[in-house]
């Protein structure tokens, strides 16, 4: 599931970045669409990634002491 989730950020991420390319520049070329997507999609997954490993920490962490009592 983390990496499903990790897959949409990015796609949402990669959405995002060419919009805002193509809302900052006018009459925009494929290479700023191609930024845009890059850069958000990278960012995107990247933050999604680490929310996704802290959660499955917190989930280990919490299935330990559980598993203790």
């Amino acid at each position: 599931m983390a990496f499903v989730a990790i897959l949409i950020g990015g796609f949402a991420g990669a959405l995002i970045g060419y919009a805002l390319a193509d809302i900052q520049t006018h009459d925009a070329s494929a290479m700023a669409h191609g930024i845009g997507i890059l850069v958000g999609a990278v960012a995107s997954a990247g933050g999604t990634a680490i929310v996704a490993v802290l959660v499955l920490r917190a989930i280990g962490e919490w299935r330990e002491i559980s598993d203790r009592q």
